[in-house]
């Protein structure tokens, strides 16, 4: 029976590189309420998870000899995965989304977002704006009045490239963002044959994924390559310790290992790399360069290597080298602006969509560059940004949903959309994944490990490269 193709999801598979007939293959499950914003949240978030349904089912089918499985989304776990950090909780306890110093400030001639989770951020912010900050929960709010009134006699954009220039966060709330770029690009890097993947039952399994991401959207793609099948191994420096609550919320399916890169671990890193299929990076652009992590360098060493880039920003000019947060892309790209409420402080997103959205696409484009490897061979190089998603949700989909869908209004929430599962961390309630090919797993493999304390070898033999 023949079924309405969702114009959005289309457009993703599209930019994917996808055969346009397997869109006919996507449906969706809608549910009146879900990602209320006035723009097409919910559109956007379901076509990035039909999408990378699609990229699974493909694969899927590639690697068993049969026809692709047809996909079904649920829109309600689409909502519940996209705001996975809210739904989880350790022991019964929720954590925190935000830091007290990360938010909407008002200046003088209008408004700036900041971002401080991390204390080396806050640490930035605080010390460039001459703020005296024991960096403690006792002086919070010392220092949160302390930081209104200084950002509140500055100019937003001067706060901006203060901030920047000091290594913090900070950026200006504009009406609306850089313009169109491309949602996702693939560049073919060589010709060296691809690794045969022997008949499986999960699209990536046996496929070898380094992970060099950090907070949310690389993590969440990463995540659900693992729930697919992959081999994951996420490697961080000792230096930068990442956040209990987001390792605990993105770190299902995979292991996590700590290296020195400035120090001998440089051997270790390079004997991962010789048997990777994917290297996926998160760091600003440039950050990993000097360890060999260049796309450049990695076609030279490993041809037939999958690499996928994200990053926040655009891929050249002022921005392009720039930390970047969901957050400050929904500032910078107009999104805060048209969420604005009545009394015109900036609004947000009903969710981290640009990291959640982005992150699925990753996964997708990452599944496809594997399917369309085995026929053509040939390394990829893989580049996403927030900023692209942002400008395909605020110009690229259409008009925003009004109620967010026409579903019956059953309830989407918690009893049918979150399980438990045991963890080093403590009894974790999480989001189930929301991918929906049929036979898509409905869990992951084992629960995330303690950040860095894993072994940095891969977990099982690799059959001999042909």
């Amino acid at each position: 029976m023949s079924h309405p193709i969702d114009g959005p999801t289309a457009d993703a598979w599209s930019a994917l590189g996808g055969a346009p007939e397997h869109v006919e293959h996507v449906t969706y499950r809608e549910v009146a309420g879900v990602l209320p914003a006035r723009l097409p949240v919910r559109r956007m978030a379901r076509a990035t998870v039909g999408v990378c349904s699609l990229a699974a089912a493909e694969l899927l089918a590639l690697r068993s000899g049969g026809p692709p499985p047809p996909v079904l989304v649920d829109e309600g776990a689409v909502a519940t995965a996209f705001t996975s950090e809210r739904h989880l909780r350790i022991d019964g306890r929720a954590g925190s989304s935000f830091a007290p110093l990360s938010g909407f400030w008002r200046t003088a001639d209008g408004w700036v977002r900041t971002h401080a989770n991390y204390p080396h951020h806050r640490a930035r912010l605080t010390a460039v704006l001459g703020i005296p900050d024991g960096g403690d929960a006792g002086d919070a709010d010392a220092v949160s009045r302390r930081l209104a009134h200084e950002l509140g006699g500055r100019k937003a954009l001067e706060v901006e490239e203060t901030v920047y220039a000091a290594g913090g966060l900070a950026v200006a709330v504009r009406d609306s963002g850089p313009g169109a770029q491309p949602l996702v690009e693939t560049e073919r890097t060589d010709d060296a044959l691809a690794r045969p993947l022997p008949p499986a039952g999960l699209p990536a399994a046996g496929v070898r994924v380094l992970d060099l991401t950090r907070v949310i959207a690389g993590p969440v793609a990463t995540r659900t390559l693992a729930l697919l099948g992959a081999d994951v191994l996420r490697v961080d420096g000792p230096r930068l310790p990442e956040d209990e609550w987001a390792h605990a919320d993105t770190g299902f399916g995979k292991r996590s290992a700590r290296l020195d890169l400035r120090g001998p671990d440089r051997a270790v890193l390079e004997e991962l790399l010789a048997s990777a299929d994917v290297v996926v990076t998160g760091y600003r652009p440039g950050a990993l360069d000097r360890f060999g992590l260049a796309p450049e360098a990695l076609r030279e060493r490993r041809p037939g290597l999958v690499v996928a880039q994200l990053r926040a920003w655009e891929r050249s000019g002022p921005w392009a080298g720039r930390r970047g947060f969901d957050s400050l892309v929904q500032a910078r790209c107009g999104i805060a602006s048209v969420e604005a409420g009545p009394e015109g402080q900036p609004g947000v997103l009903p969710a981290q969509a640009l990291d959640h959205g982005t992150g699925y696409l990753l996964a997708a484009a990452v599944l496809r560059a594997l399917t369309d490897a085995r026929p053509h061979g040939g390394g990829r190089l893989l580049r996403l940004s927030l900023t692209a998603t942002a400008s395909w949700l605020t110009d690229g989909i259409g008009p925003g949903d009004g109620d967010t869908g026409t579903g019956s209004g059953e309830d989407h929430g918690p009893a049918r959309l979150l399980t438990v599962a045991d963890s080093a961390y403590g009894r974790l309630v999480h989001a189930r994944p929301p991918l929906g090919y049929r036979g898509a797993p409905q869990d992951w493999s084992r629960p995330p490990g303690r950040w860095g304390t894993d072994p940095a070898v891969w977990s099982g033999p690799l059959e001999e490269r042909r």
